[in-house]
């Protein structure tokens, strides 16, 4: 299922605003890639560009080249629902569908995409659930409200809803700043697990988490307030981590700014 994504001179806006300014990268498959960088350097930006939810915002709009194993995103005739099936998302906060079972939360997906039988759909549940590794905490209870849950469990359960329709990647963005220290770490757990099938994306502001579950790490930053964010470098997380290549790098990994 896994894909490669290919970047290449990407500017995205706000209206008149350039938001961030030719950005070029390879993110591979079956891989974790995190995008690090001081808030407003445009990491959740980018993030949305490679889904094409950043046009979602009335005004915006992206130039350059988005390919998913070769195929442009943004060519013409290419639907952005198309995409989003492809690519899918996990935010901030975790947010479960409120009047939804926990069953109905990771079946919408499915039901929106078309006809699927009922033991069809009673199989992909448990296979999400158990891919999410929630499974064994929900299945005596899967009519209960999916909003019921502990706060990473239903982050989990927004995984599980994502992974449902068979997306090739799945990007993440900070998916564990509003949970506490023992669901970060089951998330991150379920993350490294995740790589064997998806090519994952994450954003995050947590050193020790990129350093941790990255493969690849991305250091976004900007030259300053109201300038468009770039990407300064992008490497083998080891290295970043000891020993980046620029300055600001260094600078922001080891907590002198940002």
């Amino acid at each position: 299922m896994s894909k490669q994504i290919q970047v290449s001179g990407l500017d995205a806006y706000y209206g008149s605003h350039k938001a961030i300014e030719d950005v070029s990268m390879t993110i591979e498959p079956r891989s974790i890639t995190a995008f690090i960088g001081p808030s407003g350097c445009g990491k959740s930006t980018f993030l949305r560009t490679l889904n094409r939810m950043h046009e979602v915002i009335p005004g915006a709009r992206v130039e350059g080249k988005v390919l998913l194993d070769g195929e442009d995103l943004y060519g013409p005739g290419v639907e952005p629902v198309s995409v989003r099936r492809q690519i899918g998302m996990v935010f901030q906060r975790p947010n479960p569908f409120p009047t939804m079972s926990i069953y109905e939360n990771v079946a919408a997906g499915l039901r929106l995409n078309g006809r699927v039988s009922k033991s069809e759909l009673d199989g992909i549940v448990e296979e999400s659930l158990k891919g999410a590794n929630l499974w064994n905490e929900v299945k005596d209870r899967l009519s209960k409200p999916g909003a019921g849950l502990s706060g990473g469990q239903q982050q989990r359960l927004c995984i599980a809803r994502a992974i449902a329709v068979r997306p090739q990647v799945l990007l993440m963005d900070e998916p564990c700043s509003a949970l506490d220290p023992i669901s970060t770490l089951a998330i991150e757990d379920l993350m490294a697990k995740l790589k064997n099938d998806y090519t994952i994306v994450i954003v995050t502001h947590n050193m020790q988490q990129a350093a941790r579950v990255s493969d690849r790490t991305a250091f976004f930053n900007l030259a300053a307030q109201g300038q468009p964010g770039k990407v300064v470098e992008m490497d083998e997380t080891s290295r970043m981590f000891t020993n980046p290549s620029n300055k600001a790098t260094e600078d922001y990994i080891t907590g002198r700014f940002g």
